[in-house]
């Protein structure tokens, strides 16, 4: 995969679409960090209380993951604005299996429009229940091996939850443009093929909330910290 012909890089998460006419010759990226501002975090565990023998005891909350310089994990991050005339090939299915009772992985970007696909590798029964407002509702028993495929066809974040096991929960963001990325675990995200100019970024965590910033994009790779903290 060469780098910029792709919306995601490996390193960022599975590339959700690639860009293709219409994106700029000399184009510049945007390469960022998320860092968190708070305070201490203490790693939290959720108490499992039913069919512990394929989900054990607890679970990690993993609402809130950071690195040891305190990136954020699983932030999602665009542009409020995107540049004109890209356009972008359809995507290869996004998934999310359940195993061992924990939605993997938790936050997921796809295109508005594209194929969601929900997995269940667990040898016992789960449910997808989607929490939505500008898209029909998702309430689905799934029993092992069984694929479920779901398209959202209208930009929004929404809740996956499991009514069967309570602590199960993550997160499909429909977008609906390619300039979209998914911070790594060091708290890292690109946005590639980007023409020099003035843009807005807006990130998004589920348990810290929605930010904006604004960023001035010169020729090159230019440089971005966002911080986020609880309010």
């Amino acid at each position: 995969m060469r780098s910029g012909t792709r919306w995601l890089s490996a390193v960022m998460g599975a590339a959700v679409w690639s860009l293709v006419a219409g994106s700029p010759a000399s184009a510049a990226s945007i390469k960022g960090l998320v860092q968190y501002a708070g305070g201490a975090v203490e790693a939290r565990k959720l108490a499992v209380t039913i069919d512990q023998f394929v989900c054990g005891k607890e679970k990690d909350a993993d609402d809130l993951v950071l690195s040891p310089q305190k990136g954020i994990r699983s932030a999602v991050v665009w542009l409020e604005t995107p540049p004109p005339g890209v356009k972008a090939n359809p995507a290869p299915p996004a998934q999310i299996d359940q195993k061992q009772c924990v939605f993997t992985p938790r936050v997921v970007v796809v295109p508005a429009g594209g194929t969601m696909e929900f997995l269940n590798s667990d040898r016992l029964l789960h449910n997808i229940h989607s929490v939505s407002k500008d898209n029909p509702t998702v309430n689905r028993t799934q029993p092992k091996g069984r694929t479920i495929p779901v398209v959202f066809a209208r930009p929004e974040i929404i809740r996956i939850k499991c009514d069967l096991h309570s602590w199960m929960n993550a997160w499909v963001v429909v977008a609906d443009h390619p300039f979209y990325a998914l911070t790594n675990e060091q708290g890292e995200f690109v946005l590639d093929n980007l023409p020099p100019g003035q843009y807005t970024l807006r990130v998004w965590h589920e348990s810290l909330g929605t930010l904006r910033k604004d960023v001035t994009v010169g020729d090159g790779v230019t440089a971005v910290t966002v911080e986020m903290g609880r309010k």
